[in-house]
């Protein structure tokens, strides 16, 4: 019998996802079969499996932060929000339905025994369970139909572990006000408390961390500093804080590239371009109002879930034009899935929104037309052999991939190939896919995670410093990969460090005892 340690929040952004994350690279590190779950996420960032089953992209780092590889196991429903009442459902790593909030709320109790099912299966091949709550338990409008918090907790009986973030402030009143809403039975089932991204000296925070544990009998386990760690975060909410990797400014290289990220109201897989971020020479920016778009040395269109709408965004906000403009002095502009089709010269069906047919930016001579089908897959290829300007340095270069998309996109006559798709879920093809214009200076793909490829990254970014006059980098400088696994030591240690993971140790073998005495 697997033993399981769930954690849940005061609040969403409190850090839930990170802790998880640091949990499963501990566990693992230790020696365990370590595992994460949750039984739904809410996120726009999501990824494919290698069975072309798509989950959330916070479950994926959790899974690499343990050294296995993803299963949508680990996240059976998946809600990705298309308009502020709407989502789309997704039971095991397929799309079922759209639905809005009312009718999922009363749709959820449906779910339990195929959560459940799914859980147990995954908990028979690891020794410990690492479980993710959603938002917070408190929820209580929600509380009769819940299948994330303590609905879940209650579901495979895990003992809880509270996290509050005291960098937004008032963490005292958030721990106290979580607990006191809880059901009696809710509150026996937290046996801690980890106060997270706290700045300063911790000896100030004592005499409150006292009283609370006296005013709830709830101890806590741990305070975590405000790390400067680098990994995914789980949704688009951090974007709207306009403090993510705003002004990332690189210390070490004076000539850095000043790449900008289109933040569109809808925008999804933002984490494709957390590649970009972290490499030695670029400060990344997300702009989401012309006058701060500037002079980039490259402009890139994301991802987006209502692509129709968000191209209305653009063209309201005045953003289309710049863009355009930027373009028309020679700056490059790369277009990722939604953002390929939003650079097109039409965009045809109102599956996603209800508009029939707009013009898109005409960057590339190309057209979509929306269709219900969504490709899901893992993809392997190459930059195309024909490719020019910017990119023919990068000639037949190999990418690893993936694709979510719904809608398939022509080229016109006045574009080519981007890259050449060889295998789709591990099974192998030849396929012309996204479109290049005739001087190199404007690409779309629908291949997400497209900057992980560490040899087409540099070599674009060392074009772009050509451009400027600047030396290149050595391809073999930088490996992503090898970042992302000092990153997950980095946060385990931390954890370590301020963290009674002893404690955490015997709240699961204790639960697991308690169990077996049943």
């Amino acid at each position: 019998m697997s033993q399981s340690i769930m954690i849940q929040g005061t609040a969403s952004d409190v850090g839930k996802s990170v802790l998880v994350a640091g949990l499963c690279r501990i566990f693992t590190q230790d020696g365990h079969r370590c595992a994460p779950f949750k039984s739904q996420n809410m996120a726009l960032n999501s990824g494919i499996t290698a069975n072309g089953d798509e989950m959330g992209r916070a479950q994926i780092f959790q899974a690499e932060a343990a050294g296995i590889a993803p299963d949508v196991r680990m996240n059976p429903v998946l809600l990705k929000p298309t308009s502020d009442r709407k989502s789309q459902v997704i039971l095991m790593g397929k799309v079922l339905c759209d639905m809005d909030a009312v009718s999922y709320h009363q749709f959820k109790p449906q779910l339990q025994n195929q959560i459940h099912e799914v859980y147990q299966s995954l908990a028979r091949e690891h020794d410990i369970m690492v479980l993710e709550g959603a938002g917070s338990p408190a929820e209580i409008n929600l509380r009769d139909r819940d299948i994330v918090n303590m609905g879940m907790a209650e579901m495979i009986d895990a003992p809880v572990i509270l996290v509050a973030d005291i960098d937004r402030g008032g963490v005292f009143a958030s721990i106290y006000g979580t607990l006191a809403l809880l059901a009696e039975s809710e509150r026996a089932r937290v046996k801690g408390v980890i106060i997270n991204k706290f700045r300063g000296d911790v000896a100030l925070l004592m005499p409150g961390v006292r009283q609370i544990e006296e005013l709830t009998g709830v101890p806590v386990l741990g305070v975590m500093p405000y790390l400067q760690v680098d990994l995914e975060d789980e949704d688009g909410v951090v974007l709207q804080s306009g403090k993510y990797k705003q002004a990332k400014a690189n210390d070490k290289e004076e000539n850095t590239l000043d790449i900008v990220v289109i933040q569109l109201p809808h925008i999804s897989n933002f984490t494709d371009f957390n590649a970009l971020a972290a490499q030695p020479d670029v400060r990344l920016r997300y702009v989401a109002r012309p006058e701060l778009l500037g002079a980039p040395d490259l402009i890139i269109v994301p991802g987006s879930k209502n692509t129709l709408g968000d191209l209305c965004y653009l063209n309201e906000s005045g953003l289309a034009s710049c863009i355009i403009a930027q373009h028309n002095q020679g700056k490059p502009v790369i277009g990722i899935c939604g953002g390929f089709q939003i650079m097109g010269k039409r965009l045809i069906d109102g599956v996603e929104s209800g508009i029939d047919e707009m013009d898109g930016l005409g960057l590339l001579d190309c057209e979509t037309v929306f269709a219900r089908n969504k490709i899901t897959t893992q993809v392997t290829g190459q930059i195309h052999p024909n490719v020019t300007g910017l990119f023919a340095p990068g000639k037949s270069l190999p990418l690893i991939g993936y694709e979510i998309h719904m809608g398939e996109t022509t080229r016109g006559q006045h574009t080519r190939p981007f890259t050449v798709i060889t295998s789709r879920n591990k099974k192998a093809l030849q396929f012309e896919d996204g479109a290049i214009n005739e001087q190199g200076s404007a690409a779309g793909t629908y291949i997400h995670g497209l900057f992980d490829n560490a040899d087409f990254t540099r070599t674009l970014l060392n074009q772009l410093r050509a451009g400027k006059g600047i030396a290149p980098l050595p391809l073999s400088q930088f490996s992503y990969q090898l970042y992302k696994e000092q990153q997950f030591d980095i946060l385990a240690d931390a954890m370590r460090q301020h963290i009674d993971i002893e404690e955490i140790y015997k709240i699961m073998q204790q639960q697991q005892q308690n169990r077996s005495a049943v």
